[in-house]
């Protein structure tokens, strides 16, 4: 299977701008999830969430055509979808001539599924190729004025005064106050930010965490999440190790975590994991179910 090093990341890259589906890059999950104590299915499910600010096609009489495209990779598909191949295979549409904004979809979600889903030869029994569908939905100009940007709710750790001083992956900053008995909270921070695992550029995000259970120290968890100020690794990564170190030291009872990454080159990644079923507004206002199926809105 491929590996990141492998990918188009911090390579001259020439942009296709025909119709080439062959340009995306899957990464299987499981190394990474090793990694953090995660060997079979995971104790979690949700979500990748992209939203694609730069689509353009032409259609039959070759008038360019835009629009925003919100792309749901659920977390159970074997691989992610490599950032930068995401970027070159969208702009490989920019020249493409396509009959309808259906037959776009059809494409987007054939090829998207076919990458999440594809299985490396010698993949342990059972697993094939097509296992599952990733959902897309196409909002066309008319609707952007509906797609609002809007602040994380929650109470924000970033109030606290605190001293940090590491930054890298630190899981024993966090603590829990259980005299305090079990607390339902909800925590932000604007105050995420890692490497990429490739070319160490700056990945900038913002975070939710929801939780009930034994009360989490705060001052500890914003410290937690600052240390990943210089941590190397890709969007999903990053949420999946906070969830495994949130759920691994303070055993809370319910637990959802959820960042938003400042977007680059057009293209967004908004990773979602949940101990739990739930259904989560995005910023459309679309309801996104996280389920372990496609979530029904965005099919």
């Amino acid at each position: 299977m491929n590996s990141p090093e492998q990918s188009q990341l911090g390579k001259s890259s020439s942009y296709v701008d025909q119709y080439d589906p062959t340009l995306l890059f899957p990464i299987v999950r499981s190394g990474k999830r090793q990694e953090i104590g995660i060997a079979g299915v995971p104790p979690f499910m949700g979500a990748d969430m992209w939203t694609a600010f730069e689509l353009s096609w032409l259609n039959l009489r070759g008038k360019p055509q835009v629009a925003l495209a919100h792309i749901t990779v659920p977390c159970e598909s074997p691989n992610i979808i490599e950032s930068k191949s995401f970027k070159l295979y969208l702009n490989s549409f920019n020249n493409t001539r396509l009959s309808d904004v259906e037959e776009l979809k059809r494409r987007l979600r054939g090829d998207l599924s076919e990458a999440a889903w594809r299985v490396a030869d010698g993949a342990a029994d059972g697993a094939a190729d097509g296992a599952g569908s990733v959902g897309v939905n196409i909002v066309l100009p008319d609707q952007f004025d509906r797609e609002p940007v809007h602040e994380l709710d929650g109470l924000s750790l970033d109030r606290l005064d605190i001293a940090c001083t590491r930054y890298t992956p630190a899981p024993e900053l966090l603590r829990t106050v259980p005299e305090d008995g079990p607390v339902s909270e909800v925590l932000t921070s604007n105050l995420l930010k890692s490497n990429c695992l490739v070319t160490g550029q700056p990945d900038w995000g913002s975070v939710q965490i929801r939780y009930s259970g034994a009360q989490i120290e705060h001052g500890g968890l914003l410290q937690y999440l600052v240390s990943f100020r210089n941590h190397n690794e890709f969007h999903e990564q990053c949420v999946e190790r906070i969830f495994m170190d949130i759920r691994t030291r303070c055993q809370p009872d319910k637990l959802s975590v959820y960042a938003r990454y400042t977007r680059r080159g057009g293209l967004d990644i908004n990773p979602f994991r949940t101990s739990h079923p739930q259904a989560r507004n995005d910023d459309a206002g679309q309801s996104v179910a996280v389920l372990r199926s496609v979530p029904q809105g965005l099919r």
